[in-house]
């Protein structure tokens, strides 16, 4: 069975009929599409328009959690299954999401820019940081990397809230949005982008976090309002962000938080570890396995 790989990456096993393309490689995307039979799909957007252009198509492999990016509509109408593969990268966005709290505390950005160009020493005292231990860090989701974050940040003293779409009123760490916020010196988003999460974070609730809170995004950009994320950030009401994910992506040159000190940035590479590349080659070869022996598939989505 002929498998695309979307991304620039290798794919060795004996016996695999896998080609590559880079995701920015349109042109030989569109030289590999009429023989595909099952995209492994990570970021790029797939539309009708490709889906038509791949005849023998049968399945779209999210690897990762989020479908966003794949016209899920335009999929079942042509009979393409799609089907992801949650967790599998939990572990690495977790450990990233703690990453970028601890580089917007300890001021990691202006911190390494001073040292690189020599003005590292003495420090600047207005650089002095702050510890994770003693504060309240709201995660705005429930799943497993907001499970496994939430165990990290206990063991380091931090006091952990979340809510979640389904009120859980009997666990004592539960909170709703509003109210998780208004308690939050840092809040972290691992949700996945729908009409009802677009823009959760706008204004009016960036401004219910703690003075000088931080906020931290792995998920998808576009949870956070970027614009007003900046005002948030210029007018010194939060004391700084760590993004791996923004409303736009590849994020554009002069998107403002590119130039800020305040912000630490990731090119939506939270899940890019040597592990999760190997959960999600045991998923996805899985379910290529059941499509060829007509199974039922892992995690469908449509």
């Amino acid at each position: 069975m002929r498998i695309l790989l979307h991304y620039d990456r290798e794919f060795d096993r004996p016996g695999w009929d896998v080609v590559t393309c880079s995701e920015q490689d349109e042109a030989r995307f569109a030289e590999l599409l009429p023989d595909a039979e099952v995209i492994w799909h990570v970021l790029r957007p797939l539309t009708g328009a490709d889906f038509d252009r791949a005849p023998k198509l049968r399945l779209v492999q999210k690897l990762g959690t989020g479908v966003n990016t794949i016209d899920l509509d335009a999929a079942e109408e042509r009979g393409i299954a799609v089907a992801n593969m949650p967790g599998r990268n939990a572990p690495a966005v977790a450990e990233t999401a703690l990453l970028l709290m601890l580089a917007a505390l300890r001021k990691v950005v202006p911190f390494d820019a001073h040292t690189r160009a020599g003005r590292g020493w003495p420090a600047d005292p207005a650089l002095t940081g702050g510890e994770i231990r003693g504060r309240t860090v709201g995660l705005l989701g429930g799943g497993e990397i907001a499970v496994l974050l939430r165990w990290m940040l206990s063991a380091m003293g931090a006091h952990v809230l979340y809510t979640s779409r389904t009120p859980r009123p009997t666990d004592p760490n539960w909170r709703p949005l509003d109210e998780m916020l208004r308690a939050s010196d840092i809040v972290s988003v691992h949700v996945p982008l729908t009409d009802e999460t677009h823009h959760l974070l706008n204004r009016e609730r960036l401004a219910m976090l703690r003075p000088g809170a931080i906020v931290v995004n792995t998920a998808r950009g576009a949870v956070i309002d970027e614009r007003a994320l900046v005002d948030a950030l210029d007018s010194g009401h939060l004391a700084g962000a760590g993004l791996d994910v923004f409303e736009q992506e590849p994020v554009a040159p002069d998107n403002p938080l590119l130039g800020r000190e305040d912000v630490v940035v990731m090119p939506h590479v939270a899940w890019l570890t040597h592990e999760t590349w190997d959960r999600y080659f045991e998923v996805a070869t899985e379910n290529v396995r059941r499509l060829t022996a007509g199974e039922d598939l892992l995690y469908r989505v449509r």
